[in-house]
């Protein structure tokens, strides 16, 4: 035999030996190693696939109604006076403009609302000439009172064609619209309706106003410097952009979504990769021999370490490639079939049409392959290491790991882990924190031998002899222990972390409803939509409604403070500031201005900490669009308004606007009232309203909660792809620990205990192994789930939750394990006694 051929790394034999080697003997280990993998790249690609093309077609709807706009004009909700346009529009600077609403609108019979954009038709031809028709017909009837252009999909969603009525919601009266026709296909890929902007402010309700002007500049302009002196020209509240920052404006919403979401789902990956590698590790001890052998025949330390590092990257590739496949056809699932929103609601209205990004799919690959390989490198230095005459010994396998020194390292990254939680986001994201969470997994595995030595030497030995052979052999193979702890611990403490973060969001969730919906009833005037609101005249009848004790209405609007920030939303509520502890989810002190001072506004911890807001500031904000001066009196936990919320008294809102409309309102009833008949009596005062809510306290919170569940839909599948992760390492820990004991089993056999004592004995490792492992999950995972809920959601979400640990489920996570584990080790040591146990015996000879 050629001894200096098997140095080749793509020698036949070689190959042979050790990766087909492994997948001969031991398939089932293999194959559960390649599902983790596949598993964890399936789930990242399609949380990113589906995210990235819900993504994608709303920038291409935002490019495409912003048209060859150079500049976009912004307004509040509530607009500007039309005047400033034609002032804006003879700059000379300025070739074109194009004055627009552009406004949600509640549909009649939907619960949801439809983009009106009320724009010049001849105006538009020079800023948006692929927006509009290009029948003559189709444009002449436009400037008709009631016409309106749907877009395709936006007719398709209704169920309309020309000459269908299109009903809408504006105050709490329907409005008819008459469809005229639809825009050319790929006008604009949304959902979406143009007016001519005269209609749309008549129909709307909004006369005299603006709050969209498209402009394209002159050529020559000086864009930046051109923006900077139309920004000191404009009221307050009305800012001035790029279309490119708006569009960057608007998917800042869900950024931080879409990178949880996506971290959350690399978790299923990490996991793997820890799986691959004690698979690994356990493997090897079963393969010394062979590979002890092949070093004896002449192979080099480096074709052997490359070869097992070579074997851990075909795991990855088969495993990332059926990922790819099976993450790709989820996402084309789930965008045809449920669009793609993944339950927060940011796409709630987004048409997604499912694109493939090479380059993506290339990088989960990659990353794939790369966790793998991280996976199989340490038990490959460690077996390219081992001298080959003690490897073809027996009792070889805890020594191989004695020279491991790691304890120092895993300390060290544990420690640098938590350093890590202090750090600032970057970019507004928790970087320092997935850092963190890595850092102190990483650790704990390193530390894992050291503990389960120190745990296992004060374990009590049971009282019957294959509970005292089990016992032995746990405290003479601490690091394999270890090894097996290593998954149980990694997937439990994930799953455990995880859950604690969710329940103390639902928890905190719970106890802020209690706080925000003290009355007996609300109504809403529209569920989604900008139009709706309760005039005047109806607010004093539904007061003077019979069973009524007291009714607060609420307004609320939009507030633009920065140009690369989303608005903010102002809510205008009876709040004297004395009265501000009783009615808010307070997280502050409290601070009432003095007479002379500026008045009280309360922030919210997202509009705190986005715009860098104390108690007792002093901020200017835009109302009416008038820069007026508040003093922040306090900052109050709000889980409703992810952009940030400021509430104002709303006399004092009243005094400053003149805006006496309302949006909502909660009502306290008098005593022995029935509350259907009241809702039936306040929908009467209203005329039948169409779009109007009236709900109970309990309907409210069991809807603000089946929301709240279906936007941690994915973090529940997360959470069951750990687990069966999870399983997956207990079943090949067990399994390969098994197949490595055969020897021991013979001898065992030879000395007179029946197979159901050496079942009885795995049963009793497998309960110690993985109650150990269940412990050092729990303590793991509450460690996480700190820098989960302090630091990952507070950078990300800019809210605070209270601490709240699952208990009961734990503990049902822990019952499903512990047997699982048990039974795992007896039936692998089982399959491992079927073969002949005097072959197994002769194999120590």
């Amino acid at each position: 035999m050629n001894t200096a051929a098997l140095t080749g790394i793509g020698n036949p034999l070689l190959l042979r030996a050790t990766i087909f080697g492994a997948w001969r003997d031991n398939p089932a280990r293999t194959m559960l190693a390649t599902v983790a993998i596949a598993l964890g790249i399936a789930l990242g690609v399609a949380v990113h696939l589906i995210n990235a093309s819900a993504l994608n077609e709303f920038r291409l709807a935002a490019s495409h109604l912003a048209g060859e706009a150079d500049l976009v004009v912004r307004g509040p909700r509530a607009g500007f006076d039309e005047k400033i346009y034609p002032r804006i529009a003879r700059l000379p600077q300025v070739e074109a403009a194009d004055p627009a609403l552009e406004i949600e609108v509640p549909v009649v019979g939907r619960r949801d609302a439809l983009k009106i954009v009320g724009l010049d038709p001849l105006r538009a031809i020079q800023v948006q000439p692929g927006l509009l028709p290009e029948e003559r017909g189709l444009m002449g009837e436009l400037f008709q009172a009631d016409a309106v252009l749907l877009s395709p999909s936006a007719a398709e969603w209704l169920g309309l064609r020309a000459g269908d009525a299109l009903k809408i919601q504006i105050g709490t009266s329907a409005v008819a619209l008459r469809v005229i026709g639809l825009l050319p296909e790929g006008a604009y890929p949304q959902r979406i309706a143009l007016m001519d902007i005269a209609s749309a402010q008549w129909k709307l309700d909004r006369l005299g106003r603006l709050n969209r002007m498209d402009l394209v500049l002159r050529p020559g302009t000086d864009l930046e410097r051109f923006r900077e002196y139309l920004q000191g020209e404009l009221p307050s509240g009305v800012l001035v952009a790029t279309p490119d920052a708006e569009i960057e404006r608007g998917a800042s919403l869900s950024r931080a979504y879409r990178t949880n979401l996506d971290m959350l789902a690399l978790i299923a990956l990490f996991t793997g990769a820890f799986l691959v590698f004690s698979s690994q590790v356990l493997a090897l001890l079963r393969r010394r021999t062979q590979f002890a052998l092949l070093r004896a025949l002449g192979m080099t330390r480096s074709g052997l370490g490359l070869s097992l590092v070579g074997e851990g990257a075909a795991i990855g590739a088969i495993g990332s490639a059926c990922g790819l496949v099976l993450g790709c056809i989820v996402a084309a699932y789930a965008v045809t079939h449920f669009g793609a929103d993944l339950g927060a609601g940011y796409f709630r209205t987004v048409m997604g049409n499912f694109h493939l990004e090479p380059r993506t799919l290339a990088g989960y690959f990659a990353l794939g392959v790369l966790f793998a390989v991280l996976g199989a490198a340490a038990p490959a230095i460690e077996a390219a290491r081992r001298p080959p005459a003690k490897a073809l010994r027996a009792g070889d396998e805890e020594e191989g790991w004695k020279r491991v020194r790691i304890a120092a390292i895993g300390v060290t990254l544990i420690a640098f882990g938590l350093v890590l939680t202090f750090a600032p986001p970057i970019n507004g994201l928790p970087i320092a924190g997935y850092w963190a969470i890595a850092l102190i997994l990483l650790g704990v595995v390193l530390i894992m031998p050291n503990i389960a030595d120190a745990v296992l030497r004060v374990l009590p030995y049971p009282g019957f002899v294959p509970g005292e052979l089990a016992m032995a052999q746990l405290q003479a193979t601490p690091r394999q222990v270890a090894m097996c702890l290593t998954v149980i611990v990694i997937s439990f403490s994930l799953m455990v972390s995880m859950l604690i973060m969710v329940h103390s969001f639902r928890a905190s969730l719970e106890t802020w409803l209690e706080r925000m919906l003290p009355a007996d009833l609300f109504l809403r005037s529209a569920p989604f939509g900008e139009t709706a609101f309760v005039t005047v005249e109806e607010q004093q009848r539904i007061a003077g409604t019979p069973g009524i004790a007291r009714v607060e209405f609420l307004r609320s609007q939009n507030l633009l403070l920065l140009p690369e920030r989303p608005p903010v939303i102002l809510i205008a509520r009876p709040l004297p500031a004395e009265a501000a502890v009783k009615k808010l989810p307070l997280v502050s002190p409290v601070i009432i201005p003095h007479t002379g001072e500026p008045p009280a506004v309360w922030v919210s911890e997202v509009a705190a900490d986005l715009y860098g807001w104390h108690v007792g500031d002093r901020i200017r904000l835009p109302i009416d669009n008038t820069q007026r001066q508040f003093t922040v009196a306090g900052i109050w936990r709000d889980y409703a308004r992810q952009t940030g919320a400021i509430i104002i008294d709303r006399d004092l809102y009243i005094h400053l606007t003149g805006d006496r409309l309302a949006n909502d309102a909660a009502f306290w009833l008098a005593s022995n009232v029935s509350l259907p008949q009241v809702a039936a009596a306040v929908r009467e005062q209203l005329s039948g309203a169409p779009g109007v809510e009236i709900a109970t306290t309990r309907e409210v919170r069991a809807t603000s909660l089946s929301v709240f569940d279906r936007t941690f839909a994915v973090t529940y599948a997360l959470e069951v792809a750990a687990i069966l992760i999870g399983l997956f390492g207990v079943s090949v820990s067990f399994g390969a620990q098994a197949l490595a004991r055969r020897r021991e089993f013979g001898v065992l056999r030879h000395l007179g205990m029946t197979r159901r004592e050496i079942g009885m004995m795995l049963g009793y490792e497998g309960v110690i192994v993985s109650l150990l492992g269940v412990g050092f999950g729990i303590v793991c995972g509450w460690v996480v789930s700190l820098i989960l809920i302090h630091v990952i959601n507070r950078q990300s979400f800019h809210w605070s939750m209270d601490l709240h640990v699952p208990w009961l489920a734990l503990a049902e996570l822990g019952i499903v394990l512990i047997p699982a584990a048990a039974i795992t080790a007896v039936w692998s040591g089982r399959a491992a006694m079927k073969k002949d146990v005097i072959g197994a015996v002769r194999e120590d000879w």
